[in-house]
């Protein structure tokens, strides 16, 4: 017999600091959205001993007389004709091969321990209010959800509900969307079914919380994805999963084995919440910290903030989150000039201004480009802070090329060619200051020139405006040639030197609150091509630009070493909880 608790207070750092994953509806606890993988495990590993028989001690009865009693009773419904069907009585030894069993546990098939009763065709028609409809969605992983509530009329319920009526101690088991999902019927008030879920309604009512745990192990749920069938929705049908062969204990001993799971469920409970309480207390924190930083008055009060982060900075920055974090504050930094120390010597950004109008108005007299109309000055109340000496505010179209400009892609990309044709990177494509060039579809030759103005060069800036928001990246030479989708804004810079720093402010937390603030649409949001080109960006001198590129640059760079150091850290945590459940379900 396996000692559990032994097991988690023993290993309690590599249980809870094993990574954080998404919930997939697996499990016993579902109060939070995200679940810790090591406790998770812990979750698998108990049930998995328990219909094991290794989480108590045995018992001295038989499980043979229970299995006796649970036939003689079926055998007397089939005689009074409560009961039309039953499963095969003779069980293989194949049939037993997913779960090893005590001696003095018996097997039977589940169709030969509880009345299935499901309901079949064309579920009713849902309603406003009226009798509670539980779908599929509603039975979850050891629990009933009440919500989403659906509905239908109570003379639907009549004729819908002529197959039996669910009670309260019955089990609800879906077979389909999702597959394996099981619960104890709770619900004190009068409910209809529907389809893809099936009623066990037991011949010996004791047996239902050990079957529930039974069904939940990951042993049972493994055996049902391989009995089940379908493409698209994986499912198994009610006559196949009569046939399959369950373990049953003695019901005393039974009885111990669920008191000892919701005993140690219990712990795992609190141990994720005692976690969750933890992680979130660890967010503030990291958003205090740092938000001080980039709110520091003046030097000494920013160098202040800054040596207490370092001081601190193993214990702060050990979270995707934290770490993302970081990388916001170090670009909100950059973008107010705080990253860098400014040498006073540098050409202020007035200059490298007066040189772009130079350059436009040379492309006006040379008939490249029309006369346009100046964009109207930048307000104070524009201004979200106070710049730097030598710091300009400029608007986004005042740096771009005149000739090409600010624009969007294809608005129809039509019918992908089959062999030949041109790159069109989609949002998808455009992540955080990266192109993601492995599902890039194609578009016809024709298509791609009736939008040349958008045919990538190399250097451009592209920015998602619709869809995957907060994607933008430069363009690399060796995607001159491609072309982009309408969901892109293409942002060519009349100076490419000033490329990576705007890339830095269109990439800031500065850029995405102002998407966020502009986003038009309703069904489907995007950002306005003319809120984007008259955007303002702080603009240092060309010299200081260089400068903050190569420090962030430089801090990412050791980012990326930290997330690498700690990425291989959680697979270690990882393999090392899944090794403790291994070892402790060998009994080693």
């Amino acid at each position: 017999m396996t000692d559990v608790k032994q097991l988690i207070t023993e290993h309690l750092d590599i249980w809870l600091t094993a990574e954080t994953e998404k919930k997939s509806g697996r499990g016993r606890s579902s109060g939070s959205k995200d679940t810790i993988y090591g406790v998770q495990k812990l979750r698998e590993l108990i049930l998995d001993l328990a219909i094991s028989g290794k989480i108590v001690a045995q018992s001295s009865l038989s499980a043979e007389i229970l299995i006796k009693d649970i036939l003689s009773t079926r055998n007397n419904k089939i005689s009074n004709e409560e009961l039309k069907t039953k499963a095969s009585d003779s069980i293989e030894e194949k049939d037993k091969n997913y779960i090893v069993t005590p001696n003095n546990w018996a097997w039977i098939r589940l169709g030969n321990v509880a009345r299935f009763i499901d309901y079949r065709g064309k579920t009713p028609k849902k309603i406003e209010s009226g009798i509670p409809l539980i779908t599929a969605k509603n039975v979850r992983f050891g629990f009933i959800d009440e919500e989403p509530r659906e509905f239908i009329s109570a003379e639907d319920y009549k004729e819908w509900m002529t197959r039996g009526f669910p009670n309260k101690g019955d089990l609800l088991f879906t077979t389909e969307a999702p597959l394996g999902n099981i619960a104890e019927i709770s619900l004190d008030y009068q409910f209809a079914l529907a389809q893809r879920v099936i009623c066990f309604q037991l011949h010996e009512p004791k047996l239902s919380q050990f079957l529930r745990l039974l069904i939940m192990s990951q042993k049972f749920q493994n055996k049902l994805e391989d009995e089940a069938t379908g493409m698209t929705a994986t499912g198994i049908k009610a006559s196949k999963l009569k046939e399959i062969a369950i373990p049953l204990p003695p019901l005393e001993e039974q009885q111990h084995i669920v008191e000892k799971v919701d005993e140690l469920m219990q712990l795992c409970d609190q141990l994720e919440q005692q976690q969750t309480l933890s992680s979130d207390a660890h967010a503030t924190l990291v958003d205090t910290l740092l938000k001080a930083l980039t709110e520091s008055s003046d030097a000494d009060a920013f160098q202040g903030n800054w040596q207490r982060i370092v001081a601190n900075f193993d214990l702060l920055f050990t979270t995707e989150y934290s770490i993302e974090q970081l990388k916001q504050t170090i670009l909100q930094l950059a973008v107010m000039g705080k990253l860098v120390k400014q040498d006073p010597t540098d050409e202020p950004a007035s200059e490298l201004l007066k040189k772009i109008a130079g350059e436009k108005a040379k492309l006006i007299k040379e008939g490249k480009i029309k006369k346009f109309k100046p964009l109207p000055e930048i307000g104070e109340d524009e201004q979200p802070f106070e710049l730097l000496s030598g710091w300009e505010w400029v608007r986004l179209e005042d740096l771009s090329d005149p000739i090409r400009g600010i624009t969007y892609g294809i608005v129809k990309m039509g019918d992908e060619p089959e062999h030949e044709g041109i790159n069109a990177f989609r949002c998808s494509d455009i992540k955080w200051r990266h192109i993601d060039d492995r599902f890039v579809r194609k578009v016809t030759n024709d298509v791609s020139q009736q939008y040349s103005r958008t045919i990538l060069q190399g250097g451009e800036i592209l920015i998602n405006i619709r869809g995957t928001l907060g994607g933008v990246a430069i363009v690399d030479e060796k995607y001159k040639g491609f072309n982009i989708a309408r969901e892109i804004g293409l942002i060519p810079l009349i100076n490419p030197s000033l490329n990576n720093f705007v890339l830095n402010v269109l990439s800031s937390s500065y850029f995405n609150n102002m998407i966020e603030e502009n986003l038009r649409g309703i069904a489907y949001k995007g950002l306005n091509l003319n809120i984007l080109s008259n955007f303002i960006i702080p603009l240092p001198p060309l010299n200081e630009q260089s400068c903050i590129v190569e420090k962030v640059n430089q801090l990412f760079s050791m980012i990326e070493q930290l997330q690498v150091l700690q990425s291989k850290l959680q697979k270690i945590k990882l393999h090392l909880a899944d090794a403790l459940v291994a070892n402790a379900v060998e009994g080693v």
